[in-house]
C-alpha cells in the first residue's frame, strides 16, 4: 500500500507547538503596509494558534 502523502502547502504554513497545538502565521503582512500603524504591523509578526474547530482538518493535512 502506498504511503499517505501530506499536503506540501500545509507543511509549509503550519507547525506544531510543544504541547501539540497547531501554530500559524497571521495574515495581512505582505503588501500595502504604509497605511498600517507600527503597532499593528508589529502584532502581525507574532504567531497564532489554529482555532479548535479547524485544528482537526489541519492535522489531517500535515499527517500528524
Amino acid at each position: 500500500m502506498p504511503k499517505m502523502k501530506s499536503r506540501s502547502a500545509a507543511k509549509k504554513r503550519f507547525s506544531l507547538t510543544a504541547k501539540g497545538h497547531v501554530k500559524r502565521k497571521k495574515a495581512y503582512k505582505s503588501h500595502i503596509l504604509n497605511k498600517m500603524s507600527r503597532k499593528r504591523k508589529r502584532n502581525l509578526r507574532k504567531t497564532a494558534l489554529v482555532s479548535a474547530d479547524v485544528e482537526k482538518k489541519v492535522r489531517s493535512m500535515i499527517k500528524v
